[in-house]
This record gives structure tokens, sequence and C-alpha cells, in this order.
């Protein structure tokens, strides 16, 4: 069974990150998160240092470590969870920036520092509404007003992150705005860099950009930056195409039942794949400009699809299941979902390429 191929295009994600860095105010970093959601961090990283990127984002201290051994000591790696029991040796070692959420994490900072006996670069991450990770306004207050404050800690960035900034009227940001200009007023915070927008961030302007904005989901086609480049083509082959009689069933459940002779193509893609079973509801994939919507049940391994009207649909052929004309945030949309899912769910069987890079 031949492979279904995925193709990333470097250089559009290289467009999408500079577009959106002439957008911003200040530095444009670059979130590098669960794996550059799913596209391979250690392919698109280089790449956008190549072009400018010198700071980047990730979840977790061990994508930071791997992201350090692929991108060697120049660039800064911020991680989202801060510094975790157990992890100091981690952040040491790959020269991590840890973003620090709460006072437990700056006391284990603090130690970690003091092991060092020098200064730990750290960043402070701030909960201006969101209620998901960071210093709440008491915290914050409490940790700076420590006999010992933030000594031992070099402060690199002070950042928060927009809840709604995916709709640009929605009052929160608003809110969140206001929340975040507050909280870094304290005399010790207002000579540090200040990050509050991720892509949405940048396209609500710049009283939303502040010293650096933090693109993610933007650099990898998705929305809300909906002029961005597509990144991903999906293309699987036809395993089989079979002759269907009015009334016969297609699939578990027997779900989809022709309702008048039909020819049915099954394609070596499934749910393990990342293509959700959700998508069951209905889809489409093409074929050159043809169309086969899909019939039946997505199962784990194949998707049956109806290739009644394209005689060019044969044993072998690959169809388009992504790419320019059904990107990322069109297939989430057929399967309830959104283009973050999507994109990271895209498994690990596919073949996959690369263009656009050295």
């Amino acid at each position: 069974m031949a492979a279904a191929r995925l193709t990333i295009d470097l250089a559009a994600i290289v467009a999408n990150w500079r577009a959106l860095a002439a957008m911003s105010r200040g530095e444009t970093g670059a979130v590098v998160k669960a794996d550059a959601y799913g596209l391979g961090a250690a392919r698109v990283a280089p790449a956008l240092m190549a072009a400018g990127a010198r700071s980047f984002f990730v979840a977790l201290a061990e994508e930071g470590a791997a992201l350090r051994a692929a991108l060697g000591p120049l660039p800064r790696i911020f991680v989202f969870s801060g510094i975790m029991p157990g992890e100091a040796p981690l952040i040491r070692a790959a020269n991590l920036i840890p973003l620090l959420n709460s006072r437990a994490q700056a006391l284990e900072a603090k130690a970690l520092a003091a092991s060092l006996g020098r200064p730990l670069s750290v960043g402070l991450q701030l909960d201006t509404g969101m209620n998901r990770l960071g210093l709440e306004p008491a915290d914050l207050s409490a940790l700076l007003a420590a006999p010992d404050g933030l000594a031992g800690l070099d402060l690199a960035l002070v950042m928060s992150h927009l809840a709604c900034a995916d709709e640009p009227d929605h009052p929160m940001n608003a809110a969140q705005r206001e929340a975040f200009r507050a909280m870094t007023a304290h005399p010790v915070l207002s000579r540090v860099p200040r990050s509050l927008g991720a892509t949405g961030g940048v396209l609500l302007g710049p009283d939303f950009h502040y010293d650096m904005t933090r693109p993610g989901v933007g650099l990898y086609g998705g929305l809300p930056f909906a002029e961005a480049r597509p990144v991903v083509t999906l293309e699987a082959p036809i395993v089989q195409v079979r002759e269907v009689a009015e009334g016969e069933a297609v699939g578990y459940g027997a779900a989809w039942r022709a309702d008048a002779p039909r020819r049915i193509a099954t394609i070596s893609v499934g749910y393990a794949d990342g293509l959700h079973r959700a998508l069951s509801a209905g889809f489409t994939a093409w074929l050159g400009a043809a169309p086969l919507p899909s019939a039946g049940r997505v199962s784990m391994d194949l998707i049956t699809l109806d290739a009644t009207q394209c005689p060019e649909a044969r044993d072998g052929a690959f169809v388009t299941l992504l790419g320019p004309g059904q990107g990322v945030d069109d297939l989430a949309a057929k399967a309830g979902t959104i283009g973050y899912e999507i994109l990271t769910s895209l498994g690990a069987r596919y073949a996959r390429r690369y263009t656009g890079g050295d």
C-alpha cells in the first residue's frame, strides 16, 4: 500500500512569518510548540531562524531541549509551562528561558540560579483573565513585594495570552489589554519587554503588539490569518475502485447506501492519520479538478469516496485532501473542529516531503 504524501512548504511558512512580522511592532518571535504544530520543528524552526526569527516558544522543556539541538546556541527558547519539578537540569543544559507561572515556579528558578552561581534568564507569564496559566495580580504583587523579590532572576520577557483574539470585536480583548497594562505598570516590570499578541493579537493592531509578537497558527496557514499562504498539501492513493449497485451499502454501520449505481474509490488514510471520524458527516477530496465526495464512515486506515463522476479515478491515482483549494480550516469546519487540531493530528505514517527550504 503506497503511503499517503504530506508536503510541507517551508517557503510558505517563512512568507507567513515575514508578513506577520511586517504587521508587528517590535520583535516577532515564532511559536513552534507541538513539533511546529505537527509539521516538524527540526525543519520549520531552522527555516524561520534563517529568515530572521531569534525568539522561539515551546510548550514543554523537553520540546525546548530538542529545539536547542536543532538550532544551536543563538536563539532564545521560551517555555510556556515554566519550570516544573525535576526540570532544572534540562533547563540549565539546554539554556532555556522558563516563563514562570506561579510563586512556586519562581522559587524553583531562584534555586536553579543559586546552583548556577549567576542570574537565570526567565520570563513571567501573567493571567489577565483567561484563567489557564500565569500569575494572577495578587500573586504577582506578593512576588514583587517579597524581601528578595526577583533576586537571582534576569527578566527577559513579561507576557500574557489573549482568549478571544480571533474575535476582533469581543470585549475580552480590551479587558485583557487593560489588565496587562495595569499588571506591567510596576516599576520592576516597566523596563522589561512585553508580549501580549499571538497570531490573532497581531491582527488586532499595534495596541496589542507591545515589544514582541508570537505568531503561531498563522505561520502554518491557519485562521485567523486569512491571507496566509497555504503550507500543507495532503495526497492519498486510491487502493481500489469498485462498482456498487443501487441500494448497496458502503463502510461500517452500512451508514451510506448508493442511490444509483456508483463507483467507489477507497483511499489509504483514516482517523489514525488525523482525518477525524467526524468527517464521516461529509467532505470532498479532489482528483485534479474533479470532486470526490466522501461515501460512508471514515475508518482507521481507509476512507471511501464517490468517484462516479470521475472516470480518471483508478487504482494507484492520488487524490488531494488538503491543498490550496481546501485548507486546514476548510477541512476542520467539515469535522466540527478547528484548523489547529487538523494540523497537530496529522499522523506519522505519511511520506513527508519539505519544499522551499535548504
